[in-house]
């Protein structure tokens, strides 16, 4: 399915990226109004041959076996189409046949060349069926000669196809052509082809419906005009309006901003509040080397644990430090087990986990400049030796 394969990859890359849908405009012309009635057209684009010698028996869908196509552009074609829906076109091909395939009802035992010249007339059937402006099937016949491995052949030819157009000049066209040698005995081909195609030399006209459409909006343009000073009078009536929603909506906008500010500072006021309240529990201090909770720090324990009972939305963090004596190591071991104290005492007194989280920081911030090698006093170092409690989550 190799073949198959790189023919529905080119289509949808032809594809990709092209929108064939255009907005509808009932009081204005677009370009669905008019359609293409002549132009040139010249396409390049891919060849397959299906030289199996039963164009439409059992043979027709095995493509591995009897289809014949080189990956690269091999067709060329340029045509010229009339308003009638008649138009003429020049196409020249080329493949190889490689071995293995099936041609004349025989395995190919050798790499035979392939060359075709083909004349054809098409009509189109959009002159049946009503204009589409995008989508163009057409049938055509005509005749050729094919050169397969040096045996040349006349044949006779006949086929359909359509265009797809992305705009005036560019579209993609796909086509099938059952092609008959004219000699007695000669095989029969079907021959398959994917090609971009240019459109130029475009001439347009429009449709029916564009037509009724154009005599409309000029019969509108009369009304128009005798009504213009009504017309004038409406379009200040509608700007006065605008200007009033206008002045409406950015009044409204100012009510919505003066709220959020308002809910904002409200949020900030809160905060600060919770925050104040945790500052003035104030801070669980330790003794030397020490993670024991004392009488007074178990009071101030005792308080937060009410004051997370008035605020059960409030989520803190617990920091724990050292003074700068020891060896950091030890230090940040030493403020581990304080927090962890300090987290189990609440947790006892009905605090839930979860709501807490605690860190050992050891002597990384201190809180006055009794830092390593800075005689201090004992009170000094106390300020050191703390867990201090911070808003996380409200």
């Amino acid at each position: 399915m190799k073949t198959y394969n790189v023919i529905l990859s080119f289509v949808l890359f032809l594809w990709a990226g092209t929108s064939i849908a255009q907005e509808g405009c009932e009081d204005c012309l677009t370009p669905k109004d008019s359609t293409v009635t002549g132009s040139w057209v010249l396409g390049v684009g891919v060849n397959i041959v299906d030289d199996s010698a039963t164009p439409f028996g059992s043979d027709f869908l095995r493509i591995e076996e009897t289809w014949n196509m080189v990956p690269y552009p091999s067709r060329l074609s340029l045509g010229k189409f009339f308003s009638n829906g008649l138009g003429v076109e020049a196409i020249g091909t080329y493949n190889r046949y490689k071995v293995g395939k099936v041609v004349d009802g025989q395995v190919n035992d050798n790499l035979r060349e392939y060359f075709a010249f083909d004349g054809k007339v098409s009509y189109d059937l959009n002159k049946i069926v009503g204009e589409t402006a995008w989508f163009d099937p057409y049938i055509h016949a005509g005749g050729g000669y094919s050169s397969i491995g040096g045996l040349g052949r006349m044949t006779f030819n006949t086929g359909f196809g359509f265009n797809t157009w992305f705009s005036d000049t560019w579209g993609v066209n796909l086509n099938t052509m059952g092609k008959w040698g004219l000699k007695e005995n000669s095989t029969k081909q079907l021959q398959h082809s994917a090609a971009v195609v240019y459109r130029f030399g475009v001439e347009k006209a429009l449709t029916k419906k564009g037509a009724t459409k154009l005599a409309l909006m000029k019969e509108l343009e009369n009304e128009m005009l005798r009504v213009s000073d009504s017309i004038q009078l409406a379009e200040q009536r509608e700007k006065e309006k605008l200007a009033l929603e206008e002045e409406l909506r950015k009044k409204e906008a100012d009510r919505l901003a003066a709220a959020e500010k308002a809910r904002l500072d409200a949020e900030k006021n809160r905060i600060r509040a919770l925050e104040d309240a945790i500052e003035d529990i104030g801070k669980v201090y330790f003794a030397l080397n020490s993670s024991y909770l004392n009488k007074d720090s178990k009071a101030v324990l005792d308080n937060m644990v009410s004051f997370l009972a008035t605020h059960p939305n409030v989520h803190i963090e617990i920091g724990s430090h050292t003074d700068s004596r020891g060896t950091d190591e030890y230090n940040k071991w030493l403020s581990g087990r304080r927090a962890n104290s300090t987290i189990k005492y609440l947790v006892a007194k009905g605090v839930k986990a979860e709501r807490l989280s605690a860190i050992g920081q050891g002597e990384e911030h201190l809180t006055n400049h009794c830092k390593d090698g800075v005689r201090c006093s004992e009170k000094e170092h106390r300020s050191n030796r703390r867990s201090e409690f911070s808003l996380i989550k409200y």
